[in-house]
């Protein structure tokens, strides 16, 4: 639904980010549309104009930027390499770079993960298990299994892998958060990433 907003690309930019930091920080129940609107730069009237309500702007949202991650992931992953790790690795790198254009996107989008509220629980609950359905689909059929070793549940191997990986994400959204990015050595991203990929296959390959 953003995407097909009517409305100046910039002031969009701005509700997209400044709605993004105001729900990871607070949550949907306790998020101010007043913070929203203020940290956007653009009038109550012209958010509500585009979303009928606070819940309109957080379903949409979260629908928004979980199809923007996914598509992002779709389009530049090699699928033709059949390494997991390359495949989570690629995931990651990709996390980075949108952590620089949204430095609050994974709080937001986790805080929908654990979002009680029933007024958009169901809501959410479909978009994310869609989300998760179709990312642990493509990532399943496109994985080498023949590299496990002999008697390892791959599932829940593959399962330790992707959280690992998400630990790392979260902790370079961190770093992007109280630093700017340019003062994140990528090198030195790279290297951590590397480090758990070695550690990780000598575990888990054969």
């Amino acid at each position: 639904m953003i995407d097909s907003l009517n409305i100046d690309p910039e002031k969009k930019e701005r509700i997209i980010k400044a709605a993004t930091g105001v729900f990871a920080k607070n949550g949907y129940q306790n998020a101010s549309t007043n913070e929203i609107v203020k940290e956007a730069k653009v009038s109550k009237g012209i958010l509500f104009h585009y979303f009928k309500s606070k819940k309109d702007l957080y379903v949409s949202l979260y629908e928004h930027l979980s199809s923007m991650l996914t598509e992002k992931i779709y389009e530049r992953v090699d699928w033709e390499n059949h390494d997991i790790f390359e495949t989570i690795r690629a995931i990651t790198l990709i996390k980075f770079e949108l952590f620089s254009v949204y430095p609050d996107l994974i709080d937001f989008l986790k805080g929908g993960f654990l979002e009680d509220s029933p007024e958009v629980k169901d809501d959410i609950e479909n978009i994310k298990n869609k989300m998760i359905e179709n990312s642990f689909t493509k990532l399943f059929s496109s994985m080498d299994t023949s590299k496990f070793k002999e008697g390892l549940n791959v599932k829940r191997s593959v399962q330790i892998i992707y959280w690992t990986f998400e630990g790392i994400a979260n902790q370079q959204q961190q770093k992007v958060k109280s630093l700017s990015v340019a003062d994140i050595n990528r090198e030195e991203v790279l290297a951590e990433i590397d480090g758990y990929v070695e550690m990780l296959q000598t575990a888990f390959y054969k």
